[in-house]
């Protein structure tokens, strides 16, 4: 029997007319959202605690705070359903634009535009703030975000690539960083020796840590490498013989220009190239140092993908099971995968520990580990561009909280945005779970292709199951 076919010009179906909206349901669900938020936030919002003169706890209550949040949760809870109700018009046919010629050189030359951007970015904040106040742009800023956005394209190698979550990152982030401690402090050694020795080191304890959790996946994994962490701090924190305990290690050897130091008197950086000594110097080489430090992370992360371990570690994400089947190694697979990502993260902590000059197991809290795993999360599991914005908009939008002294005019001289990041922060994951729960960057380039490269959604990616 043949089917009727359309006839041309003839009006098409209407489409189905929207569910009718459930103003009963609606509150309801928007009440329990509020009532939820109340009982959460009740021993955070609900009261302040702070010590007084004699050092005694005074608990000073503040419902309103409490009652705003459950309220602001209510009305954002009822909007959002009642936007989700509304009818949407029937998308309409895309019209092909072609571009113009200056997005198109745009387009082809982003990424040297924001090479450019970056290495430019110390000297221009320079000469519009000059030597005082450039310096917290490019310290806390600039080589802050561009530590964590190496940290992430370190741990993407783990979990964004091979597959494997990995919640104790931050534990070869503080095997770097300790090792240039002391061998620079025992041994006089440079920071430019050091460097590969660290990321050497951190490596081996990547391995170390890949041996016992090859059989292990998902949940499992993760409890054992949130161990792992856990486990190296401790050690920091006991083995005082070594590491000092929570003394730390201190006057660590500061880097140098190849054996130049950045000091005014003779020999030093200034002298030698006949400028004026400023203390933002040593600053702006330590940009220069970690942004070269981050593009080679990026370069070597790419390259790889091309070769076959990398090919081999997106299969292992994909499938363990026919992994296996086409004669892949899994244990050399997940081995080589651990120890880059722990490389990297050693380079990472040596150059840590060089620009504070002091570390102490304080620095490697469990928070790390979660905040470089968030970033990778949230800027889309494999995406090395996600994984830079991701890091740029937490670390700098953590930095610019303490901007907002404003606030104190609104909120009370007691105020401190910088002790709700967390808080906002935990907000913007939810969001961006409800949202956007593969990331920022929703897009993925294959590793190969056939004749034209397209990118592909990353619903086709799996996540992993570690």
């Amino acid at each position: 029997m043949e089917t009727a076919k359309p006839v041309p010009g003839a009006p098409t179906k209407a489409a189905a007319p929207a569910p009718a909206f459930d103003l009963v349901a609606a509150l309801k669900s928007a009440a329990f959202s509020a009532i939820v938020t109340l009982g959460l936030g009740f021993p955070l919002l609900a009261y302040d605690t702070h010590p007084d003169i004699s050092n005694a706890l005074i608990v000073v209550p503040r419902w309103s705070w409490a009652i705003v949040a459950a309220v602001v949760v209510f009305a954002g809870r009822f909007l959002g359903l009642l936007l989700n109700a509304r009818p949407r018009a029937a998308k309409r046919p895309q019209q092909l634009r072609v571009p113009s010629r200056g997005e198109t050189l745009l387009k082809a030359n982003l990424v040297w535009f924001a090479l450019a951007a970056l290495v430019a970015f110390p000297i221009v904040m320079l000469g519009l703030l000059g030597s005082g106040g450039s310096l917290k742009w490019i310290n806390n800023y600039g080589i802050q975000i561009l530590i964590y956005v190496m940290l992430g394209w370190g741990l993407n190698i783990v979990v964004g690539l091979a597959g494997l979550l990995d919640l104790g990152y931050v534990a070869f982030y503080a095997v770097g960083a300790y090792s240039y401690a002391l061998l620079s402090t025992t041994y006089g050694l440079s920071f430019w020796i050091c460097l590969p020795l660290a990321g050497i080191l951190a490596a081996f304890w990547g391995m170390i840590l890949g041996f016992p959790v090859l059989r292990l996946r998902g949940d499992y994994l993760a409890i054992v490498t949130l161990a792992f962490g856990e486990i190296i701090r401790i050690v920091l924190i006991n083995w005082t013989d070594l590491t000092n305990g929570y003394a730390g290690i201190a006057s660590i050897p500061r880097a140098t220009f190849f054996g130049v130091p950045f000091v005014d008197d003779e020999g030093g950086f200034s002298r030698l190239f006949g400028i004026e000594y400023s203390p933002i110097q040593r600053t702006i080489f330590l940009f220069y140092v970690i942004l070269a430090l981050a593009l080679l992370t990026n370069f070597v992360t790419l390259r790889l993908r091309r070769l076959p371990v990398g090919r081999a570690w997106e299969a292992l994400r994909e499938d363990e099971i026919a992994c296996r089947s086409l004669g892949i190694n899994t244990v050399n697979t997940k081995l080589t995968a651990f120890a880059l990502g722990a490389m990297f993260g050693g380079f990472a902590g040596s150059f840590f520990a060089v620009r504070q000059g002091f570390v102490s197991p304080e620095s490697f809290t469990f928070i790390e580990s979660a905040t470089i795993l968030a970033i990778v999360v949230l800027g889309g599991m494999g995406s090395q561009i996600g994984v830079a914005i991701a890091a740029t908009v937490l670390i700098g939008g953590t930095e610019l909280l303490r901007e907002l002294d404003f606030l104190k005019r609104i909120f009370g001289e007691g105020f401190d945005p910088v002790q709700y990041r967390m808080l906002i922060f935990g907000g913007g994951m939810v969001l961006m779970m409800i949202w956007r729960p593969r990331g920022i960057i929703a897009t993925r380039q294959p590793s190969i292709f056939l004749k034209q490269r397209k990118a592909i959604s990353s619903d086709m990616v799996k996540e992993g199951h570690g």
